[in-house]
């Protein structure tokens, strides 16, 4: 008979020995590294509804589709948030005029600090307007045409007095944008090299609230108006506006003198290179963010005529079209975002 022997009890505390060392190890090994939670992001919230309407429909998405912490809005002037842009402050601009700031945008895009991701809209417009009713009238007001010969900055000067400067009456006035964006120095300088600064003072509004509210409210009085705006924007899709010709587009008189139309504007979203590799499904998501003017304009609209806020009008967005923003984004990440929504 053949017997087997059991372990002697030296084995068995050799073996139990290497256990017990082996034992921390394995715990360490096991034990996942903890993933940093996300940092909020931070948008460019320049002056204007609709790029702040499009910042906060980016950072509704972001954070409830996302998971990231409550975004960031930082407010200021158009040169000053790019250049925050391009030192890492800020992380996104949602629209990015670029033909606007070309120089500080080939700068920045050239040593790699800001990446853009493509267009938002590109269906947009700027430049100079009048009421139509100006030159057409309006038979349903009882307004008759007041400068039925106006089409162009050549006719200006014989119309100066129709826009006459409350402040100044030996001039027109024209309503330029705000100080501190970059249009205001265009316009300002196209003033001059048109020579219409002998015949019209450069009225600069406060604010964008303040230069809308100035065409809106010569428009529900019937008055005459001249100034800057652009589109998108709510006033352009309530009020009806003539645009006032100039020379059409020329690049290099655009770079020496201004005196022609503004060029056709890239409207780009672009962002802190360092986004690429800290948020890169955020990056994916911007990429395939795309609107139109006419979408824009309709939630500029609601926000004017319902008196809600940008961040109300996002919400107005996300609800209208929900066929165009699931598009943006992973189908998980959709549904998130709809259960979010109030």
């Amino acid at each position: 008979m053949i017997i087997k022997r059991k372990p002697g009890i030296k084995v068995l505390m050799i073996a139990l020995g290497a256990l017990l060392i082996l034992l921390p190890f394995a715990g360490c090994a096991a034990a996942p590294e903890p993933t940093p939670a996300p940092e909020p992001l931070v948008f460019a919230d320049v002056g204007w509804d609709s790029v702040q309407v499009h910042n906060r429909i980016a950072a509704f998405i972001v954070e409830n589709g996302y998971g990231y912490p409550e975004s960031e809005f930082v407010p200021g002037a158009t040169i000053a948030l790019f250049e925050g842009l391009a030192r890492g402050d800020i992380d996104v601009e949602m629209e990015c005029w670029v033909e606007n700031q070309q120089e500080a945008y080939d700068k920045h895009i050239a040593a790699g600090e800001v990446v853009d991701l493509g267009g938002n809209f590109l269906d947009n417009w700027q430049g100079w307007l009048v009421p139509t009713y100006v030159i057409e009238g309006d038979a349903a007001r009882g307004i008759e045409p007041m400068a039925p010969d106006l089409k162009s900055i050549d006719d200006l000067p014989k119309y100066w007095e129709l826009f006459k400067d409350p402040e100044d009456p030996t001039k027109g006035r024209f309503v330029n944008s705000v100080p501190g964006w970059e249009c205001t120095g265009i316009n300002s300088e196209k003033l001059k090299v048109y020579g219409l600064d002998e015949y019209y003072t450069d009225f600069l509004a406060g604010s964008d609230a303040a230069l809308s509210g100035s065409m809106a409210g010569a428009y529900e009085k019937g008055e005459p108006w001249l100034g800057y705006y652009w589109e998108p924007t709510w006033a352009l899709g309530k009020y009806d506006m003539t645009k006032i010709e100039e020379p059409p587009y020329d690049k290099e008189i655009w770079e020496t003198t201004c005196a022609c139309a503004y060029p056709a504007n890239k409207v780009n979203i672009v962002v802190h290179a360092s986004l690429l590799d800290r948020a890169p499904e955020v990056v994916e998501f911007l990429r395939n963010y795309e609107s139109t003017t006419a979408q824009c304009n309709k939630a500029l609209a609601y926000m004017r005529e319902n008196k809600a806020s940008t961040g109300e009008a996002a919400i107005w967005f996300l609800k209208e079209y929900e066929s165009l923003w699931t598009s943006w984004v992973p189908s998980d990440v959709a549904s998130k975002v709809k259960a979010a929504l109030p």
